[in-house]
């Protein structure tokens, strides 16, 4: 994108282009054309003329989309901040009732995320890393993931039985992987289908129940004379099991990080 300014000073030239770009001079390559000249007694005549040459990256893309929307959804005083790292960037969004609209899950933050994502990736193969956060608010999420996920983890420890939790986005659900992944004695796989995909925290020794659902003695039931239902031809497996037979991607913690692309 280039384009020139012309105002009473190179200084005023400057800023108008940084204001016509939204972006700050820093990220603008500029060139003087013309300066203004000093006449007789000292008077200034003429005008200065800057050729202002800014390439948008595919921060600017996402922050600009972000504010259209802050916009349109009549946020006021409305700041988005971004930091890039090498993965990508990490858009800081606050404003006036923001932080109210994030939603217990931070669904809001989410929603954004993945919209400028979709937006700065359109164009190039090389996928760019977009994150949202609002004061803090995604360690602070981080924080409750883990604490629950230690707190079911080690109730299946010691009953034995199974635990689902409620359906998470892969982000989140790699933080519960994570922090079951340090508990000894259990472990984690993620099923289901998106939105509803949920992690399921099993012990690695189980106890085995009874028909009635108390615990075998002797390593037999208390029906049929101890004789074992699941005979050969007779298919007991619930549906759910059934559904949800498959491996997942991010079953494997091996190698994953906490902020997973955005598969389209």
């Amino acid at each position: 994108m280039k384009q020139v300014f012309t105002a009473a000073t190179v200084e005023e030239a400057k800023q108008l282009a940084s204001e016509v770009f939204a972006v700050s001079e820093e990220k603008i390559s500029f060139s003087v054309l013309e300066e203004p000249k000093k006449g007789l007694f000292g008077k200034i005549k003429g005008e200065a003329k800057v050729e202002a040459e800014y390439s948008e990256t595919k921060t600017d893309i996402a922050v600009k989309y972000i504010k259209n929307v802050l916009a349109a959804m009549k946020i006021a005083n409305a700041v988005v901040t971004a930091e890039e790292n090498e993965e990508g960037a990490v858009i800081e969004i606050n404003g006036d009732g923001f932080e109210d609209m994030l939603g217990k899950k931070g669904e809001l933050l989410d929603s954004l995320q993945y919209l400028a994502s979709l937006v700065c990736n359109k164009m190039d193969r090389d996928y760019f890393r977009i994150s949202t956060d609002c004061n803090g608010f995604r360690e602070k999420r981080k924080t409750q993931l883990e604490e629950l996920a230690r707190k079911i983890a080690n109730n299946v420890k010691k009953n034995g039985r199974s635990s689902a939790l409620e359906p998470m986005n892969p982000y989140e659900r790699r933080i519960v992987h994570a922090a079951v992944s340090e508990i000894e004695g259990v472990t984690s796989q993620s099923k289901g289908e998106e939105p509803y995909r949920k992690v399921i925290i099993s012990s690695t020794n189980p106890r085995k129940f009874d028909d009635r659902g108390g615990f075998k003695r002797g390593g037999r039931g208390r029906r049929n004379g101890g004789r074992n239902n699941r005979s050969k031809g007779f298919d007991i497996t619930t549906s759910f099991e059934k559904d949800y037979k498959k491996p997942k991607p991010e079953d494997s913690m091996k190698g994953a990080g906490l902020y997973s692309k955005i598969e389209f």
